[in-house]
Parts: structure tokens; sequence; C-alpha cells
């Protein structure tokens, strides 16, 4: 009885302590996975760059004479028409220049008028002594030194009239400098700048200096971006673009690749593509100068299949010892990913819950993506199906993870006290 009591007891003891480590005791949470729906819908796929808005066409005006302004007739945002006078240059030294070059041009003609009437005088000694000749009542010398004074009459009349057509041409161009001291819009258009003041001193020696810029159609803009070499190959003239402004925060405009420069741009070994884009500016709300962030449209698809990116990211705990078991789910899409490979596609996968709740592996080619989201191409999936995007962690792990290194769950330092001793 006493030996029958003591198995008993033995046996309780036992039976307690087992159910206190089942219950009490530390047990592996199991995996969960969060997953996200094969959903169908539009991609599209966009080149991201920044740009600036500028004028289609953007005009200097400029002095071609030197001298100082004496008067301004534009100013910023003034509108001016073709010919309008926009500023004056001092033409005091050009209206003495022209008064000496038109002096010179009168001398000139005076000069041939003498040449001519000294042509004709030795013509007629020339004449006179051939008679005389005949008659030998002079030498043949003296008729030679009349002929050669002859052509030389005839030569001396020709510089006079060259001199004539030099002071011509030199007249000319004084009128011209002068006409250059009005300066005149050479376009229909708005002066965005104004480079000069009253009493400025300007020389064109070595350049043109530049007085006012002048945008001819401020309706019709244009943002120049720079795109990088790794997306230029997507963007093409007719694609459409969207942009921002920070002026106007939340409004998006639209406009269409005009032209894409082949001229490359390297910037400390980055290499970028001139990209223009034509956007009507009917109301005038865009700027000269604002930065504008745009996107690009390069491809488009409507109506299909999407997986999010995150899917295609994802990889399961110990996939590769998975993918090694004989006979096991990421067996076969590793087999299905290599034939995939065989027939020239991409060879990628992402994985779904089977029906014992463990991670399979699903063969897909995917296609164009938006960032978020990818098209899918091929594979066993159809809308609605349920993709693994993430492991969901728990609460207490989420807290630990939130606190600074060397503290544990509780908050408090790990290891002894530091009251220890004391």
């Amino acid at each position: 009885m006493r030996k029958l009591v003591l198995i008993v007891a033995v046996l309780a003891t036992g039976l307690a302590i087992g159910g206190y480590v089942f219950f009490k005791g530390e047990r592996k949470a199991p995996i969960r996975y969060r997953t996200a729906p094969v959903e169908r819908g539009s991609i599209v796929s966009i080149v991201s760059a920044t740009g600036t808005v500028n004028p289609v066409t953007i005009v200097q005006v400029g002095s071609q004479v030197s001298g100082m302004v004496e008067s301004l007739h534009a100013d910023f945002n003034s509108v001016v028409k073709t010919g309008d006078v926009v500023a004056r240059i001092d033409p005091f030294p050009y209206q003495a220049r022209r008064d000496q070059a038109a002096a010179n041009l009168a001398m000139a003609r005076a000069n041939v008028v003498k040449m001519r009437t000294e042509l004709a005088q030795r013509r007629r000694e020339a004449e006179r002594l051939k008679r005389l000749q005949t008659q030998q009542f002079v030498s043949q010398n003296d008729v030679d030194v009349a002929l050669t004074a002859l052509e030389g009459a005839g030569a001396q009349l020709a510089l006079a009239e060259a001199q004539v057509r030099e002071a011509e041409a030199a007249l000319k161009a004084a009128e011209l400098d002068l006409k250059y001291t009005v300066i005149r819009s050479p376009v229909n258009g708005i002066v965005i700048s104004r480079q000069v003041e009253v009493g400025q001193r300007l020389s064109s020696s070595f350049a043109i200096p530049t007085l006012f810029l002048v945008a001819e159609d401020l309706t019709k803009m244009q943002v120049e971006a720079n795109v990088s070499e790794s997306d230029i190959a997507g963007v093409a003239e007719g694609k459409t673009a969207y942009f921002t402004v920070d002026a106007y925060p939340g409004q998006q405009f639209t406009g269409q690749v005009r032209q894409v420069r082949n001229a490359p741009i390297n910037v400390q070994n980055v290499v970028t593509y001139h990209v223009v884009i034509a956007v009507d500016n009917r109301d005038l709300r865009l700027k000269p100068g604002m930065t504008a962030n745009v996107a690009i449209e390069v491809a488009r698809r409507d109506d299909v299949l999407k997986l999010p990116n995150a899917a295609l990211r994802f990889t399961p705990p110990r996939a590769e010892r998975l993918a090694g078991e004989e006979g096991g789910p990421a067996a076969g899409a590793a087999r299905s990913a290599a034939g995939s490979a065989e027939r020239g596609a991409a060879p990628r996968r992402v994985w779904r819950l089977n029906a014992a709740g463990d991670p399979e592996a699903v063969p897909v080619e995917p296609g164009i993506s938006d960032g978020l989201a990818t098209e899918l191409v091929t594979g066993q999936l159809a809308e609605g199906d349920q993709v693994i995007v993430g492991i969901e962690v728990p609460g207490s792990a989420r807290q630990a993870q939130a606190l600074p290194p060397g503290f544990g769950a509780g908050g408090r330092p790990r290891g002894g006290s530091r009251d220890r001793g004391l």
C-alpha cells in the first residue's frame, strides 16, 4: 500500500511539472505573414527629373556702338513691339563723325572735278603736239612727254573717283553708327530683364553689351530638364510629361516632350541628356526661371494584373533550405524558374500561402513598374490572389526594436546593477 501511494505521488508530481512546462514554458510563436491581393488596373512607368521653366525664345537686345546711355524707354515687364525704341546712346560723337565723313566726301568729289579738268587739259596738249609733229615743229620726245602726262592725268582721275567711293562708304558707316545710337526692339514680346541704367558707359570693343532680355511669347513656355543616361532610353518626342512647381503646390501641369538633344552633359562623371518639354501657358501662371519637378510618362499599360513591388522583394526565412528539399514547394518553383530562363524570360518569383499555411513560390514574369506595383505579364496568379509582402512582427518585438541599443524589453540597461557594492 505504501509503495502504491509512492508511485501515485511520483506520477502526480511528473504530471504537474509537465503541465507547467507545457502551459507556462517558452514556446516558439508561429510565423505570420502579411499578404496583399493581386489587382487589375493601370500601370504607368515614369522617369523623374528636375528642370527649369523658360520662354521658348529669349532675345538679347544689345548695343552695337559704345557710348553713354542717354535714356531708357523700357523697363521690367514692358510690352514692346518690333521697332519700338527701348534706349538711346549719346549721339553727339557719332553726329560729329558723320559730319566729318560728309565733308571728306565733298572734298573727294571736288577732287574728281579737278582731275577731270586736268585730264581734259592734258588731252588738248597731246593733240596739239601731234599736229605740230606732222609739220616737224616739235620733236618726238615732246609728243611722248605729253602722252605720258595724259596717261598720268587719267590715273589721277581714277584715284580721285576711288576716293569718292571710299568717302561714300565712310559716310554710310558713320550714318549707320549714328542710327545704332537709337536701340529698337527686334521682336514683339515682354521685357523680362533690364541690365543697364541711365548714364552707364557701354563698350562694344570686344562683345556686344546686353541691355534687355525680351521674351518673345510668354504664353508658350518650355521646361528644360536633364534626364539621366539610365532613363533616357524610354524618353522620346511626343511623350506626355507632368510637372509641378513650388509656386502652386498640388497643381499639376501637363506638357509634351518636344526635343531630346543628343549632346551629353557630363558633370562629375554623371552623364545626363537635355530634354525640352513644350508647355501651354495661356494663363501666364508660369514664370521664367521656376524650378519644375518633372515626371515623363515612358510606358503605360491599362487593364492588366499588377503585383505589389514588396511581393517581388520578399523572400521567406530558410527559403534556400526549402528550395533544396526534394518534393518541397520551392523546389517546383526553382524548376519552373529554370524553365522560364530557358525560354528567355526573367526568372522571378513571388510567394503565396498554400493550404497548409506555408509559403509557396510562384514563378512570374514582371513587366513595367510605377514604383509601387509591377505589371504581371505571365504567371500562375489571378485577380484577387493573395501574395506575401512581409512578416508580421509581434508588438513586444516591435517595442524592443524601437528601444536604444543596450536596453532590454523592460526598458532597463542590460547587465548588473550600477548600485552593486554600495
